[in-house]
């Protein structure tokens, strides 16, 4: 059977699947992100717990990632993924209804086991199901849709916060995303190249610690776990710092701001059809670099040259997402579920970590400290990525 390819009536109906299913994700998962100011005032609670309304949610989230990719090589791709969109977007709309924050927060809490099962299969399928010639297109498509998803689950919230409240933002979140699951259901081409395994969790957890002894594999985790704890702890603390003086932005400004996450959906597209033309190592290093320049312009005082700092981080941070996650898919040369369960494992785990570490550099040191933590992230992660490329020359030259 053969795979799909560019320029193809599949193609097409693979790529605004996976586009509905990304924005459906990251929608869902970050529609708390500008309303934690909202949670502060309205339930007396500090930033540091604020941010529990998003850090537990992708903590569970990272953990049921690994069962789900599992799952998935006994029950299927396309079944797992589409239950489990249909099932965020219910619990959304019940958190719309949640009348204390311990309640909101029970709701977050398996909103992120049940949520795990998209973006811990997607990639395995787009690996199984697209010519690696496309691969990196599609990908990209697929990591725009959850850049368009973050934003517009932001911006969404954001000004429906400030004509209603935040209780009738959520509930159209959950509308939009039983929408999007929809077009997921009837778009995505049914999987051609699974083959499905019976569940046996000793041989699943084998196979599962396999995933680890690939030192390549290794250094593409710990660059999930930086990248995207550094990602959410610049939009977590970003809103307090620009609803204070001397910015007093309104709620409806401040959700705005999300719509820099265009440039991440350009960024994500155009650098993995780069990364395919150039190679990964070389296009990862630049994106990475861009991410970082992105987070230091965030210090200045000026806002015109603070909203291009963070244009530039989104810019580079969807864009090193993109080829890292693509990469993934590429190295695993079995489990290929597995192994892009424990990238994003590691991923969603930065953001949990990343996301309340950095609510307490904000409380300590203010905006500086974020952006100092932030540094120290991504300075990591470029030393990383150079051992990434060096690895990655002895595999071609062997």
């Amino acid at each position: 059977m053969s795979y799909i390819q560019h320029g193809t009536s599949a193609f097409r109906k693979t790529s605004l699947a996976l586009f509905a299913g990304g924005f459906n994700t990251f929608a869902i998962l970050y529609y708390t992100q500008p309303l934690m100011p909202e949670f502060s005032r309205e339930f007396g609670i500090s930033p540091v717990t604020a941010s529990l309304s998003l850090s537990l949610t992708t903590l569970v989230l990272a953990f049921s990632m690994i069962v789900v990719g599992s799952l998935s090589e006994s029950w299927g791709r396309k079944p797992v993924m589409t239950v489990a969109m249909i099932a965020a977007s219910v619990l959304t709309l019940a958190t719309a209804f949640a009348p204390n924050f311990h309640t909101l927060l029970v709701f977050r809490i398996v909103l992120g086991a049940v949520l795990a099962g998209l973006p811990a299969i997607a990639m395995a399928y787009l690996g199984e199901e697209i010519a690696p010639g496309s691969l990196g297109a599609v990908m990209g498509l697929y990591i725009s849709g959850n850049s368009i998803g973050g934003m517009g689950g932001r911006v969404i919230t954001g000004a429906l916060t400030d004509l209603w409240n935040w209780r009738i933002a959520i509930a159209a979140i959950g509308l939009l995303g039983l929408t999007f699951s929809l077009v997921f259901l009837f778009l995505l081409p049914p999987s051609r190249h699974f083959e499905a395994r019976p569940l046996r969790f000793k041989s699943l957890l084998r196979s599962l610690g396999s995933q680890f002894k690939d030192p390549g594999l290794l250094i593409l985790y710990a660059l999930g776990f930086l990248l995207m704890g550094s990602f959410v702890s610049l939009y977590n603390y970003i809103g307090y710092q620009l609803i204070a003086p001397p910015y007093s932005l309104s709620q409806t400004l401040v959700g705005f701001i999300f719509v820099v996450y265009i440039a991440g959906t350009f960024s994500s597209t155009w650098m993995g059809k780069m990364a395919d033309a150039h190679g990964r190592p070389l296009m990862l290093w630049i994106g990475l670099a861009v991410f970082l320049c992105g987070a230091l312009l965030t210090l200045s005082p000026l806002l015109v040259i603070k909203i291009a700092g963070i244009i530039m981080f989104t810019f580079g941070f969807f864009g090193s997402h993109s080829i890292a996650s693509s990469w993934i898919g590429i190295r695993a040369k079995r489990g290929k579920a597995q192994a892009s369960s424990l990238y994003l494992f590691f991923y969603y785990a930065g953001s949990s970590v990343g996301g309340t570490l950095g609510g307490t550099f904000w409380g300590a040191y203010g905006w500086h400290g974020v952006v100092d933590m932030i540094a120290g992230f991504l300075v990591t992660a470029l030393c990383l990525s150079l051992l990434l490329a060096r690895l990655h020359r002895r595999q071609a030259a062997a």
